[in-house]
């Protein structure tokens, strides 16, 4: 399986004349929670968010990570009044935030914002599909190394991409599993060189991944 990424944009205004607002978030911090009102649809100009939902027994599972260059929110524009998962910085974010009928209006306005935003759409169903044959087809090893990759920005690069913010509890809900088996196959990844920890970035400590290494031997 081979991943592909969009390009990505620092500011919605290289796509068209968009009314928006900026908001920052530190780490850790509620971008907006299960059940809020849903009155826009936000743009990632730095940073990463991670989206979570209920469940039992009052824990909330990790359904998702966006960084930048991605949107979200967008199930206001299908006519959802409430949110339907909670938004959480995992690391200091920007954010760029459109009220839903200025989002409409320049999705009529400007081809390029409309294409984006149409590819965005269509890669993020993708995403969903390829993540559901995971969970039923795979196993949990190999789920971690796919969404290990995800992470690093699915890129082709030979040198190691680092990012923060990304506990093994969260990584464990990310694919269904346990922590004690993430954390049993991020140690096997080390000692084979998949990824390493370089340096502290954050409070879980900095995940630093060998791509090429990673696909070559759970991806192709």
């Amino acid at each position: 399986m081979r991943f592909k990424k969009a390009a990505a944009y620092t500011i919605l205004s290289d796509l068209g004349r968009v009314v928006t607002r900026i908001e920052k978030f530190a780490a850790r911090a509620t971008i907006f929670s299960q059940g809020d009102m849903a009155e826009t649809v936000m743009y990632i100009q730095s940073g990463r968010v991670e989206f979570s939902v209920a469940s039992k027994p009052a824990k909330d599972a990790v359904v998702a990570v966006l960084g930048t260059g991605n949107f979200f929110g967008e199930a206001c524009l299908a006519g959802h009044a409430t949110r339907t998962k909670t938004a959480t910085a995992m690391t200091p974010t920007v954010l760029q935030v459109i009220k839903r009928n200025e989002m409409i209006r320049a999705l009529r306005a400007y081809p390029t914002l409309a294409h984006r935003f149409l590819c965005y759409m269509l890669l993020r169903n993708v995403r969903t599909e390829e993540d559901l044959i995971d969970q039923l087809s795979q196993n949990s090893e190999k789920r971690l190394a796919r969404t290990l990759l995800l992470l690093a920005g699915e890129g082709n690069q030979s040198k190691p991409q680092g990012f923060a913010g990304i506990s093994q509890e969260t990584l464990a809900t990310m694919i269904g599993t346990t922590r004690g088996r993430v954390n049993f196959f991020m140690n096997r990844f080390r000692k084979l060189g998949f990824i390493g920890y370089r340096r502290r970035l954050d409070r879980n400590g900095g995940i630093h991944i060998n791509t090429s290494l990673l696909r070559k031997t759970f991806c192709e």
